[in-house]
């Protein structure tokens, strides 16, 4: 594909390593006919991972390693790659995840004609599933607007900088409400589906139940925050979802996908009760 504008590549990293290079090699593959660059921001790392970037940056002139400032988490970081960055289009992705052959061209061609663009997520080929259409990880949310995630995300940096960037003080859920911003300030949001990023899960209960638990605190917070404009519980989903939490109890005692898939369901619920009490709304 040619692209007459620079894309800079954002991807924010504590403690990467092995992953992350997986994911730099994909990256560096990427075929694009223009100027582009991958900023690597460390947030905070205390393994060899701003090592192993700096070494990638000597080999390949595409890629830098910055340093993200306090306060850290993902938005500060991401934030800060964007202002180091030369792009007029921005493209972000996680470092423990692997971008899919023609990735960087599809967003960069969903943003000729949108503001913000959600890639898909390939969740089999890293997680030992059966192969299945690759699909887009948040669609709606609250009833609300559609969003994307901040793993396979793409946005014209004029109007990421309009709203200010993303909201450093939401720790979890933060691209969702950059994505929400943008719309109720009049940008267009698109799912890309050529844009695909293989997504790797947790293969552990207890890694996948503090996983989704981190997803989980961010329902209250982005209800609390866009309740005013449309953002709505939805009460009986989460009923029906704690019902089948009880029924599918056993699965506890199991060992495999089955009780990775209830501990991820429980993380989610028990994140959302802790944010309703972080956030002082009811939230399940």
């Amino acid at each position: 594909m040619v692209c007459s504008v620079v894309i800079s590549v954002v991807v924010p990293v504590r403690n990467g390593l092995p992953w992350l290079e997986e994911q730099l090699q994909a990256l560096v593959e990427q075929r694009l006919s223009g100027e582009w660059e991958v900023i690597v921001v460390d947030n905070g790392s205390s393994d060899r991972t701003v090592a192993a970037v700096r070494s990638w940056a000597e080999e390949h002139d595409r890629v830098r390693c910055i340093e993200a400032p306090t306060p850290r988490g993902a938005p500060a970081a991401r934030n800060a790659g964007v202002r180091a960055s030369r792009g007029e289009l921005i493209a972000f992705c996680d470092a423990d995840d692997v971008v899919q052959p023609g990735w960087l061209a599809s967003c960069a061609r969903a943003l000729q004609d949108a503001d913000v663009v959600g890639g898909v997520f390939d969740f089999s080929s890293l997680n030992g599933l059966p192969a299945r259409p690759p699909s887009p990880a948040s669609m709606r949310q609250l009833g609300f607007l559609p969003a994307g995630l901040g793993a396979n995300l793409g946005v014209r940096r004029e109007a990421f900088e309009a709203i200010g960037g993303f909201a450093e003080e939401l720790l979890i859920g933060e691209d969702i409400d950059l994505c929400w911003r943008l719309q109720l300030k009049g940008y267009r949001f698109v799912t890309e589906f050529g844009a695909v990023v293989a997504r790797r899960e947790r293969h552990q209960a207890t890694a996948a139940f503090r996983q989704a638990a981190r997803y989980g605190r961010s329902g209250p917070a982005l209800y609390r925050r866009h309740r005013t404009s449309g953002a709505r519980r939805n009460l009986a989903g989460a009923t029906k979802s704690w019902l089948w939490i009880l029924v599918h109890s056993p699965r506890l005692l199991e060992s495999g996908g089955r009780r990775i898939q209830w501990a991820r369901s429980v993380g989610m619920r028990t994140g959302r009760l802790i944010g309703s009490i972080d956030e002082r709304v009811f939230f399940p």
